[in-house]
């Protein structure tokens, strides 16, 4: 079983490689931009195993399964951002003020507005469901769609920009090269990188799920506990691995907008699980469920903050805002050490 877990991580890692290189192209060749890219091609794929993983538990009736693999890595994955600073950047600078983008501040929003939605129907009553559609699913997926069309009018300009001078700190914006006819089998060959490597990412993604639960168990170890820091850095690996490579390519915006992304698109999963299993999904969730959605909305505000006051001082290699994050983390686990004992 731990072969199968080293096994199913280096293929996720490796297919996170071709991931963003694939996405970055595709975002270029039809317009998307960095952030809307990783918002739709990149999140949503680096999370297929999540998606996976929730129809089964779904169809089976275990309704806390897919619950706590919705909302058990969000935190996990916003300390994503923390990895991606140190090693990605190292001292050249922080990566919010790389990042300058005000687009990646409306995709933050969107987690918090998102995660808002989650504790609300999470008080709702059960019995609140027609047609295997709850209206805390609706209103999710409503949030999640205006949240994009949102973030894709932005993408052309904020009417409040007053010119479109580069942030200050950032190098001026170099001349667009002239535009070059792409060849249509280039365009192919490339979404059939991007199909097979997500291919790879949902099946080793599901495995290193399965594997390391049973690895859990094996050792007995808490199984709250261990989902939400070993198994959910695990399963963490895409963004991990991906972010790294769209960072060494200088696509900074990318990189944050892959993480973003995954946590607004995380909680859509709900109306999945409450149609596959006829009952509504968030009234399950428990106390520990709602605490880590709580932790992941404040870490969220964190580079939210970040993104919008750019710090450039560094400590032990990250920004001020990862470094807060870090340190939030980890009381948030001695916390949750709390509730599971």
């Amino acid at each position: 079983m731990l072969l199968a877990f080293a096994a199913a991580g280096a293929a996720v890692w490796v297919a996170g490689v071709y991931l963003a290189n694939a996405t970055s192209v595709l975002a270029k060749r039809f317009g998307l931009g960095q952030a809307l890219g990783g918002l739709l091609l990149l999140a949503v794929v680096t999370n297929l195993p999540e998606l996976a993983i929730t129809v089964s538990a779904a169809l089976s009736q275990h309704l806390e399964l897919a619950i706590g693999n919705i909302l058990g890595g969000i935190a996990m994955q916003t300390l994503v951002l923390v990895v991606l600073d140190v090693f990605g950047l190292g001292k050249k600078a922080a990566l919010t003020y790389q990042a300058a983008s005000l687009v990646l501040v409306l995709e933050g929003v969107l987690v918090l507005a998102v995660l808002a939605a989650v504790l609300v129907g999470s008080q709702l009553p059960a019995a609140l469901i027609v047609a295997r559609i709850t209206p805390a699913g609706l209103l999710i997926l409503g949030l999640w769609v205006v949240g994009l069309w949102l973030i894709g009018k932005a993408q052309k300009g904020l009417p409040w920009q007053a010119h479109d001078a580069a942030p200050a700190g950032s190098p001026p914006p170099k001349p667009a090269a002239p535009a070059q006819p792409t060849p249509p089998a280039s365009t192919w060959r490339t979404g059939l990188v991007f199909l097979a490597a997500a291919l790879v990412t949902l099946v080793a993604g599901v495995v290193l799920e399965r594997s390391g639960d049973a690895l859990a168990t094996h050792w007995g170890l808490s199984g709250l506990l261990f989902g939400a820091t070993v198994l959910a850095a695990a399963t963490s690996l895409p963004e991990v691995s991906t972010g790294l490579a769209s960072m060494k390519a200088g696509e900074y915006q990318l990189a944050i907008s892959d993480i973003f992304g995954g946590n607004a698109f995380l909680p859509v999963l709900f109306l999945v699980a409450s149609a596959l299993s006829g009952q509504a999904a968030l009234p399950h969730a428990g106390k520990a469920d709602l605490y880590l959605t709580g932790l992941g909305m404040l870490l969220t505000c964190v580079y939210v903050y970040g993104l919008v006051f750019r710090p450039q001082r560094q400590v032990a290699r990250m920004g001020l805002d990862s470094l807060v994050v870090l340190g939030l983390y980890a009381l948030g686990m001695l916390g949750l050490l709390a509730i599971s004992t």
